[in-house]
């Protein structure tokens, strides 16, 4: 992007050339840069889903890997080609759209002149005929020129202005004619700088600097197209109205908005997940290209995770892949369905916990649970997806001051009232009639699931409630979370430090423990404190008796202590079928629907 000076200068524009401009040719041209931007985004498209994938399925060895690489790196450009034809082409519909105003308020005036039979000049002058009478002669009192005044819409002196009643309609009309004038001509510059702008390096090899670039273009279309789009978006509407919102919008609209907000669009609960899975790959490559431009080490962790998780889009994996959500603020945002959650009558989200955050160890690690219970799903039903659902801070154990917040409950009311929105927007673009919705909390994320259900209305939709690795809900009953004791189920290994952390009554001991060695001090020292006791740090166990869940067998995992040291990787195998396959398949079952064909065994 290059530079340009802040203050426009001297227009030589005119108030006939403003009258005269053609703003149809400027959004016909703007239809030109829309077609190009739309087959960028095609050609991009089949070589996604289609060439590589066949590459993929049929060709094997270094010819094969070339041709793989040469692909991607085509598809790279033309995902740029797609996002700056789109700015193009919003940015020449805004200008259009703003110069209308413009002639509006520029014909306004002049048809107030042609009424009045006032003349107007070139240079916006208003010339007056005689009217009204002498104080002294009765006769008429003589005609004049109201000239431009320094600043539009300011009268000059009432002691210099004739008694001619026609003088101050024409100062009004010249001030009004002058107004529209520059202002046009302050339109014309910003635009005419913006245009310049969208502008690729030669080569188009598309490094990483050019999606830096890219992102400084996307958000001075954005500035300058806020009249003409933003105000439509529905922020504040309810996942319903948003989905009724998108689906009334033409073609051109819903390609704008994409082109112009894909991080808007990408995140807004009730817009479709293939429409979000479009918009948040486009904002996925402008969130690498800002974070690269920035030198530090939260900027460099993100970009860990962002690259890790853009890599697995470009693979192809099956289930398929859609990007329903993906930020940089907090700690980082990012969702990721495996499997169309629109389509899938079976869907189910799962909630992290502790130390969640966008990096690299997320985009392996939790992306990978999502998928395997997807997996594991469609073994039982094939019309499953699964959802990773980071929407919210969680806590992390090395945070400064934030520390401890794993010990309260502020970040997950915040989550919980995030993810019963996120679930709302799951029912409301779902197509089946007798859809199976699933919440799954882990760790810290079972806490917020919990807060969730406390939400007026609980979690819309949800049919089940899936609880592992808990170390309480914020309730002490199965029934409290909203969908009947009978549909809430609960895994916890024996091994796993974090179902036994000591309640809140025990709370010196375990906040001693906590600062010392975080949940295995926590857990140790609350053993020390109150042996045997069912309540958790977030109130009673939902493994427990008097919780009354149904509690599904699991591996009792690694022990706390043993012959490596000491280990809390029973906390984490819950959901994979090498470590844990009784866990991950009754996960697997409850999340396909088929909840009636789990083993239930005793609550401790």
């Amino acid at each position: 992007m290059g530079s340009r000076s802040l203050t426009p200068p001297t227009s030589t524009l005119t108030w006939a050339q403003l009258r005269d401009l053609r703003c149809a040719e400027l959004e016909g041209a703007a239809d030109g840069w829309g077609k190009a931007s739309n087959r960028a985004d095609a050609g991009r498209d089949r070589i996604e889903k289609q060439l590589l994938n066949g590459l993929r399925e049929t060709q094997r060895g270094a010819a094969a890997d070339a041709a793989v690489g040469r692909l991607r790196q085509l598809g790279q450009n033309l995902q740029y080609v797609y996002t700056e034809c789109g700015l193009v082409r919003t940015a020449l519909n805004s200008l259009a759209h703003e110069m209308r105003a413009q002639q509006r308020a520029l014909r306004d005036a002049l048809d107030d002149a042609e009424a009045l039979r006032f003349t107007v000049h070139a240079d916006g002058s208003v010339t007056y005929p005689e009217a009204g009478e002498g104080l002294i002669d009765g006769k008429p009192l003589p005609g004049g020129t109201a000239s431009v005044t320094a600043a539009p819409g300011l009268l000059p002196p009432s002691g210099l202005v004739a008694p001619n009643p026609n003088a101050a309609k024409a100062q009004d009309i010249a001030d009004r004619v002058t107004k529209a004038v520059r202002t046009a001509a302050e339109i014309d510059w910003r635009f005419a700088g913006i245009l310049r702008d969208l502008k690729a390096e030669e080569g188009l090899k598309v490094p990483d600097r050019t999606w830096t670039d890219a992102a400084g273009d996307a958000a001075a279309v954005r500035d300058a197209a806020h009249g003409y789009l933003k105000s439509g978006i529905p922020l504040d509407a309810s996942p319903a109205a948003r989905k009724e919102w998108w689906a009334g919008l033409t073609d051109e609209q819903r390609e704008e908005y994409l082109a112009v907000y894909p991080d808007q669009i990408g995140n807004l609960d009730g817009i479709p997940a293939l429409v979000r899975d479009t918009a948040n790959r486009d904002n996925l490559q402008l969130l690498i290209g800002k974070l690269e431009g920035q030198d530090d080490a939260d900027a460099e962790t993100k970009l860990a995770g962002l690259r890790e998780i853009d890599r697995q889009l470009k693979e192809g994996r099956q289930p398929p892949m859609y990007l329903l959500g993906i930020g940089d603020e907090g700690n980082g945002r990012a969702i990721v369905s495996y499997g169309n959650p629109d389509t899938a009558r079976n869907v189910s989200a799962y909630v992290p916990g502790l130390n969640t955050s966008l990096d690299e160890d997320f985009a392996r690690n939790d992306l990978k649970r999502a998928r395997d219970t997807a997996k594991g799903a469609n073994k039982y039903d094939h019309s499953s997806a699964a959802i990773v659902w980071l929407g919210y801070d969680a806590p992390q154990s090395v945070d400064g001051l934030h520390s401890l917040d794993v010990m309260r409950d502020e970040r997950a009311v915040t989550g919980g009232g995030a993810f019963s929105r996120f679930m709302d927007g799951i029912s409301a673009t779902n197509e089946n009639e007798d859809r199976h919705l699933t919440a799954i909390g882990h760790s810290y994320g079972s806490r917020t699931v919990g807060a969730a259900t406390q939400q007026r209305g609980g979690i819309p939709g949800v049919d089940d409630i899936i609880l592992v690795g808990s170390p309480g809900v914020g309730v002490d009953r199965a029934e409290d979370l909203g969908v009947g004791k009978g549909h809430v189920f609960v895994g916890a290994a024996e091994n796993d430090v974090v179902t036994k952390l000591p309640s809140k009554g025990q709370s010196v001991a375990g906040a001693v423990g906590w600062a010392a060695a975080g949940p295995t001090g926590a857990y140790l020292m609350g053993e020390i404190a109150d042996q045997g006791d069912d309540d958790l740090w977030f109130g009673r166990d939902p493994a427990s008796e008097a919780f009354g869940a149904r509690r599904f067998p699991v591996d009792e995992g690694p022990r706390l202590v043993g012959g490596s040291g000491v280990s809390i990787d029973a906390h984490s195998q819950y959901f994979d079928p090498q470590r844990d396959a009784m866990s991950a398949d009754s996960i697997a079952l409850i999340a396909a629907g088929r909840a009636d064909k789990v083993k239930i065994e005793d609550s401790r």
